[in-house]
């Protein structure tokens, strides 16, 4: 991050400080890969504060200090405003879920609230107001790219496409690579025109590669840059016309490709990615990141070893840290960051609490980094919108815990496929307790350059879980689920629809907002 940006942002905190004096406002940060969850989060939790839904570890929300929640303008006009009305009907209406987010939007809350403290109640403003922004999750990749040269970022998108779970989709674009050099042989003459013909193609092809890999391996993998997969408003335009190139064109003369790609890759950081940054990231104060661990899981050792990385790389981009009020005047800190892994309606809750192991022992490098700043974190269950109901299926004389709910029409589980309007019992499957028998086999794909030392010194932090004789082999016996339905909402004794149901999102809210809300 350059000078003239850092005081870009240092701008921006302090004009929110003057507008804060009115009404005090809260940044919170719902981050994750595409497929996390991000909307149905923020949807979820506007809806029950609204309707004062049941959040009772909430505490704000259950003792009823919150007197009112409602949705007031977004303080940035350019910024589309968050579709609630919209996600809501899908959730509680057409019971499908929101599509997934293809730009940027923003919602503002405003809450008014009494502080359980007297000199509070004196000196500060009843009112709070929290700003959300949701955004494509492939843009959040980005936010990797902010440190790299183009031959960096070159030499990193090569090494990744030749690993054994891309190779498969980027021969094409592989193969193409090792051609340029020819193609540019061919034009002597060092043609401007031709040239750049030469890099559209190179764009294109490399995009192909790009949306195969999106395609094979979901939202876990580090694929750059993320508008190639997710354009928004730059869709056609020239500044997704530039590649990664292969070491052996690197060139000074400012006449080349190797020229003309580096200066393509580096306004793309100076016009898309630092903005996006400054607006949305480098304001924050509270962060949640959701993580779909559950499908990560049950693609394999290599493909969690991939979000790991993943996360750790995009945690470097944000800025966690103490609070401090003279500094927070012009560069905020995130003080607080919950880890949530998603959809924990997919598992018994007797399972809950061996997803949160796996979860901090899955982000144990990015937490490092967070309590080296003096932040404050925490790992967490959740699912902002809850599927399923827990019943008992006994299966040869054994009791199974397992999940009942509507599957999603076109859905399938062996010989079974789901018409959307049936209920469906199944077993899950179990976590093993101890995390470490999860990793080991992670360990053995990923981190080749983890240093033994950094590996020594978060081992000795690790909860000690106590053995056990027979651990499932997560990777060889997977989990069994499939996309349920949102549930038809309960009603109350006058018939009136109650609130989205959801699992532990009233803790993560008080994780979040409780200690401000005071």
């Amino acid at each position: 991050m350059n000078f003239l940006e850092e005081v870009r942002i240092a701008t921006a905190n302090l004009a929110d400080f003057a507008s804060d004096i009115t009404e005090p406002s809260i940044r919170l940060g719902v981050t994750g890969l595409a497929r996390a969850g991000k909307t149905i989060f923020i949807s979820s939790a506007l809806h029950n504060i609204i309707h004062r839904g049941r959040l009772p570890r909430f505490e704000a929300h259950a003792t009823g200090r919150i007197g009112s929640a409602e949705i007031s303008p977004q303080p940035d006009s350019l910024t589309p405003r968050f579709r609630y009305e919209d996600h809501v009907a899908d959730l509680t209406d057409k019971r499908v879920w929101p599509s997934s987010t293809s730009r940027t939007s923003q919602v503002r809350l405003s809450l008014r609230y009494q502080s359980r403290d007297t000199i509070k109640r004196t000196l500060r403003s009843d009112r709070l107001a929290l700003d959300i922004v949701d955004y494509p999750g492939e843009w959040l990749l980005d936010l990797t790219l902010m440190d790299h040269s183009f031959k960096s970022w070159s030499e990193r998108s090569f090494r990744q496409a030749r690993q054994p779970l891309y190779k498969p989709h980027a021969e094409e674009w592989l193969r193409f690579a090792e051609g340029i050099e020819t193609m540019l042989q061919e034009d002597e003459q060092g043609d401007e025109p031709r040239i750049e013909t030469i890099a559209r193609q190179t764009a294109s092809n490399f995009t192909a590669y790009l949306l195969k890999a999106k395609k094979a391996r979901g939202a876990y993998a580090l694929l750059t840059p993320g508008r190639f997969l997710m354009p928004g408003d730059l869709q056609d335009s020239p500044a997704l016309t530039f590649a990664p190139l292969p070491e052996a064109l690197f060139s000074k003369d400012r006449k080349s490709l190797w020229a003309m790609m580096e200066r393509r890759f580096e306004a793309y950081k100076h016009s898309i990615i630092q903005p996006f940054y400054r607006d949305h990231f480098a304001r924050l104060d509270r962060q949640i990141v959701l993580i779909d661990l559950l499908a990560a899981l049950n693609e394999g050792p290599e493909t969690l070893a991939e979000l790991e990385d993943t996360i750790t790389e995009i945690l470097r981009a944000f800025r966690p840290g103490s609070h401090f009020w003279l500094r927070n005047l012009v560069s905020r800190r995130i003080d607080k960051i919950l880890f949530a892994a998603t959809k924990a309606d997919h598992l018994h809750h007797t399972s809950h609490d061996r997803l949160e192991r796996i979860l901090s022992r899955l982000v144990e490098r990015a937490a490092k980094r967070v309590e080296a700043s003096g932040a404050d974190y925490e790992t967490m269950a959740i699912a902002a919108v809850r599927a399923t109901r827990e019943a008992t299926l006994t299966v040869e004389g054994d009791e199974l815990p397992s999940l009942i709910g509507i599957p999603m029409q076109g859905e399938s589980l062996g010989e079974d496929e789901f018409d959307g309007e049936t209920e469906f019992a199944l077993f899950p499957g179990d976590l093993p307790q101890d995390p470490e028998s999860v990793f080991k086999q992670v360990e053995s794909v990923s981190h080749p350059t983890y240093s033994a030392k950094a590996e020594s010194e978060l081992e000795e932090k690790r909860p000690k879980v106590e053995s056990v004789s027979q651990q499932p082999d997560l990777f060889d016996d997977p989990l069994c689920f499939v996309r349920f339905r949102p549930p038809e909402l309960d009603k109350d004794a006058d018939g009136v629809a109650l609130s989205l149901p959801h699992i532990r999102l009233d803790r993560a809210l008080d994780y979040l907002l409780g200690d401000i809300l005071k």
